[in-house]
């Protein structure tokens, strides 16, 4: 049984914020809109009811006679109708005209008494059917009541307006129209960028890291993610670069020993070489051997270091005699003739949280830099400092050798880095500095080259104090 998981089908950014903003902004104008529709029948029932009363006011004093009393015109319908037409009353509509003892007088359309009483209530003041609004206009002479106009009128023709859905569905198709343009627009310029970004990534996942973004967006973090996208892949161009490139270095620095090591041997066994030069030739082949052991020890601890299985004990150290030690132990075997090494330690007691191991495989890595730099022929001064700054326990190892070139030093401490002067002197993988910042990382410190020049240069490792 194939218990694979399929892959998920996944959407463009385009079309998924496109259609999920088209919902929200159908939902929210329609809901606009019907607040709208109702806000606009409201006005217009109120309108029209009031324009109703004008309308039964006018009749109530069209039927009232020179001398007081109540009579229904002649051309009372043509007047009606008139009226009617421009105030545009249509649908279901009722006008009757009664007098004081609700006797029928007058109705349009034709209608019974029988029905109005049925319609009316027992004084004829309001209706009794629920879908119906009744406007009753008394007819008075002189203050004296002679009966009532009455219009009664369906609360649905009261609302309705026969320009009114149109309106209202043109209205809304536009608005929704535009915001899903507005959206579609805004969506498509965020995720061509995104887009490209994207096809630029599997590019280098696939190991092309020639990568051109031609993008000029006005938004700054779209602007900003696609910059560092291109100094990433540039960046990841150079590692990548720098990688083959160390690699050959790499493979070079450990074939040369073992070349050198069994062209000495294969002299000695097919002698071809006298015995004393026999044991010359032994004896470089044992340094060689010994270069060789170093840099191997060199690569396996830096890739212990960085997978994580090196042990690193958080101690309280006296620092002023751990550097001590170590600087005596170091002066005593590998100091150059001629040479000087000044240790200048802190007046009072510091006390750091670090690992002693460490920390001496650190500064005995920085000493044999310094001696590295120095020349043989000459008189030469290596400094060692130890203090405390802004809360922080600092040691300075300072050289007066010929520095590091400038265009290097951003370089030095990355892994399988040598500069040319140093691969003209000494041996090596180029894994030093890069194993000692680790290790003064791992201790919650911090290596750094502080300045460096012509006249020398000085590294700091910092580290933190104990806690009284």
């Amino acid at each position: 049984m194939d218990r694979r998981v399929k892959p998920r089908k996944l959407t463009s950014i385009l079309t998924y914020w496109t259609v999920r903003y088209c919902i929200i902004l159908c939902v929210g104008f329609v809901m606009i809109w019907l607040i709208a529709i109702y806000g606009v029948r409201a006005t217009a029932m109120d309108s029209r009811l009031n324009t109703a009363g004008l309308l039964g006011q006018e009749l109530a004093d069209y039927v009232v006679s020179t001398d007081g009393q109540l009579v229904i015109p002649q051309n009372i319908n043509e007047r009606l109708k008139s009226r009617l037409d421009y105030f545009n009353f249509k649908g279901d509509l009722c006008l009757f005209i009664s007098d004081q003892e609700g006797r029928l007088l007058f109705s349009v359309p034709q209608t019974t008494q029988e029905i109005i009483d049925r319609r009316m209530n027992e004084d004829y003041s309001d209706v009794e059917e629920p879908q119906t609004k009744a406007v009753i206009t008394p007819v008075q002479h002189n203050g004296a009541p002679l009966g009532q106009v009455t219009f009664l009128l369906s609360k649905q023709s009261l609302a309705s307006n026969p320009h009114e859905v149109t309106i209202a569905v043109v209205a809304l198709f536009t608005l929704i129209m535009a915001g899903w343009l507005t959206l579609y627009l805004l969506s498509r310029k965020l995720s061509r960028p995104i887009r490209q970004v994207a096809e630029g990534a599997h590019l280098i996942r696939e190991g092309h890291y020639d990568i051109r973004l031609e993008v000029a967006t006005g938004e700054r973090e779209i602007q900003e993610l696609v910059d560092a996208f291109r100094e990433m892949a540039q960046r990841l161009k150079q590692l990548e670069e720098w990688r083959a490139l160390s690699l050959a270095g790499v493979t070079h620095e450990l074939k040369t020993p073992v070349t050198s090591i069994k062209g000495l041997l294969l002299a000695v066994r097919d002698g071809v070489v006298t015995a004393e030069e026999g044991g010359e030739f032994l004896d470089i082949a044992l340094q060689e051997s010994g270069r060789l052991e170093r840099m191997v020890a060199d690569l396996l601890d830096y890739n212990a270091m960085s997978a994580g299985s090196v042990q690193i004990s958080a101690l309280e150290v006296d620092l002023n005699g751990l550097i001590s030690e170590i600087v005596y132990q170091w002066e005593m075997t590998n100091k150059l003739p001629g040479a000087e090494i000044k240790l200048v330690l802190s007046e009072e007691k510091i006390r750091s949280i670090g690992d002693p191991l460490r920390i001496q495989q650190i500064i005995l890595n920085l000493l044999n830099n310094a001696r590295q730099a120095q020349s043989e022929a000459s008189s030469a001064l290596i400094e060692v400092r130890v203090s405390v700054a802004s809360g922080r326990a600092i040691i300075e190892v300072q050289d007066d050798g010929t520095g590091i070139a400038p265009e290097e030093a951003p370089y030095i401490f990355d892994r399988f880095f040598r500069g040319a002067q140093k691969k003209l002197r000494t041996r090596g993988l180029g894994l030093g500095l890069t194993y000692s910042q680790l290790l003064a990382r791992a201790q919650g410190g911090e290596l750094e080259l502080v300045q460096t020049s012509v006249e020398g240069s000085v590294f700091r490792l910092i580290l933190p104090l104990a806690h009284e």
